[in-house]
């Protein structure tokens, strides 16, 4: 039975697998195209459909479709109503996620485990829900593999082998090689600095921005032209939601133009009135100039906190369907002093990636990909990868009158890693004792991302102010987040009343999982 990679983005997706060679490659949708949009519509059939005809339909009913679904992961809700019902991000990338597999199935046969990618900056509790999707869809979810790792695993392999197959002695670089990874894709931005060296694969720092990607850049064309129209006709076409879906569309194909055209023209039509503007590559650069510097300084972040200068830097990598904007390499160019590398297919790379970690992660446990050829297997189970943690990881306690994020791992540390502390009560004969788990690294909690808490409860009677409690908090090599705590005078543990502050019980999985599983999704 196949596994596969998946690259669940937030404007396209793509699934990938090995051959038996151990090559990645990209699998075509039903459609022969190798990037599936990430657009579902609810037809009025009660069918789900998802790809191109979404974008279409979104044009006319945009009502009944749900885009731009990964900036919200993590939140409750998808922000607004689909076709009149109020969805959860998890399950609307669920029904993406389905239609991959079903399209993939029709090449590989049954499609049962999956490593799906998520942006490296991405929070547990968006790791979480990127994970619960994949369970949602009936995946089994081998791991969830960070963006740019998934893109630099991809280039590794395809500068090392060609197209000659994996053997033992040519794995990964012959020697080692430090390569930058900027991404930017549809919704999320991400910088990841990795060692490459012979069968081994390090992350040294992430940084990343879960708010920036090609979308803003498409807001800043709707914006200005929306400008524009208001100065000319006295009506915005952003207050329409028909009008608003044509104007972003058409803004989205101005900005994909002018990475290969010096200009292009935009039309908006709003209650009758029909503008026509032109817009050239130089005034979009200028529109967009703030954008493209936050990509800058989280790069130059990035570097910094590796401790690296850019003459330790062998390659820079483009990736994410953003990156074909010229201003990208031109920035990054102007930037370092090095020509980035953008040899390989953008957008198809991290599915590619993905598809060589489940590779390796099957591999190594013995089971799964049946279709991988010996010498592929001997070669995937000998790489030793090495990740880190994108955020640090503390708890909130209690100084002075102050409560503040007490750092227990800091970010981009080595995974998997966990780390204890002992702190102590508040109060004499406390009854019970609150951990709550925060990521981030502001020393105020209201600065700190809450991940979710654990009680000690019970504690004995007649408990001294300033007893012991010793919190233990671990990360795995996928990011996800567990936590423990123990009372040093009783002996009792508080592990399995671990509680996140967002996310999916398994009851309410279950429960999206038959919805979906109900539903026709082509």
């Amino acid at each position: 039975m196949a596994v596969v990679g998946i690259d669940l983005g937030t404007t396209y997706s793509a699934i990938a697998t090995l051959d038996e060679r151990g090559q990645p490659t990209t699998l075509p949708n039903r459609d022969g195209d190798l990037l599936t949009p990430s657009a579902v519509l609810f037809a009025e059939d009660d069918s789900v459909v998802v790809g191109q005809a979404g974008l279409d339909v979104a044009l006319e009913q945009p009502d009944r479709v749900a885009m731009l679904i990964k900036r919200r992961m993590g939140q409750t809700s998808y922000g607004r109503t689909v076709a009149g019902r109020d969805y959860r991000p998890e399950t609307l990338s669920a029904l993406i996620l389905k239609k991959l597999v079903q399209d993939a199935e029709h090449r590989l046969g049954p499609i049962k485990q999956a490593v799906i990618t998520t942006p490296a900056y991405f929070d547990d509790s968006r790791r979480k829900a990127i994970k619960d999707a994949g369970r949602i869809a009936g995946l089994d979810v081998l791991d969830i593999l960070d963006e740019p790792v998934a893109a630099a695993l991809a280039y590794s392999f395809h500068t090392s082998h060609g197209a000659s197959g994996m053997t033992l002695d040519r794995l990964l670089p012959t020697e080692q090689r430090t390569v930058l990874v900027y991404d930017l894709g549809g919704g999320t931005f991400d910088v990841t600095l990795v060692r490459l060296s012979p069968r081994r694969f390090e992350t040294l720092a992430i940084e990343g921005d879960v708010r920036l990607g090609g979308k803003d850049w498409d807001d800043r064309i709707v914006d200005h032209v929306a400008g524009l129209f208001q100065k000319q006709f006295h009506e915005d076409p952003r207050d329409d939601p028909q009008s608003l879906a044509v104007l972003q569309s058409a803004a989205e194909r101005a900005k994909r133009n002018l990475s290969k055209l010096t200009q292009t023209k935009i039309t908006c039509t709003h209650h009758g009135h029909i503008l026509t503007t032109h817009l050239t590559r130089a005034e979009f650069e200028s529109l967009t100039r703030d954008l493209l510097t936050r990509t800058r300084l989280t790069t130059q972040q990035t570097l910094r906190q590796a401790g690296l200068a850019w003459d330790k830097v062998d390659k820079l990598l483009l990736v994410g369907g953003s990156t074909h904007m010229p201003m990208t390499a031109q920035m990054l160019e102007e930037l370092s002093g090095k020509k980035p590398d953008n040899s390989m297919a953008v957008s198809e790379v991290v599915a590619r990636g993905a598809a060589l970690h489940a590779g390796i992660v099957v591999a190594r446990s013995g089971t799964g990909n049946n279709s991988l050829g010996a010498d592929a297997r001997e070669a995937l189970a000998d790489i030793v990868e090495i990740n880190v943690n994108s955020h640090s990881l503390g708890i909130e306690i209690k100084r002075k009158e102050e409560r503040v994020n007490d750092i227990l791992i800091p970010k981009n540390t080595q995974l998997p890693a966990a780390a204890s502390r002992v702190y102590r009560t508040v109060n004499e004969n406390q009854q019970r004792v609150r951990v709550k788990v925060l990521q981030g690294e502001a020393h105020q909690v209201d600065a700190c991302i809450s991940i979710g808490e654990c009680w000690i409860e019970g504690l004995p009677a007649n408990l001294p102010k300033h007893s012991p409690i010793q919190v233990r908090a671990g990360c795995g090599s996928n990011g996800l987040i567990e936590v423990m705590a123990l009372d040093m005078t009783s002996g009792k543990m508080a592990r399995a009343e671990w509680h996140r502050s967002s996310g999916l019980s398994d009851e309410e999985i279950g429960r999206e999982t038959a919805f979906v599983r109900g539903l026709k999704v082509q």
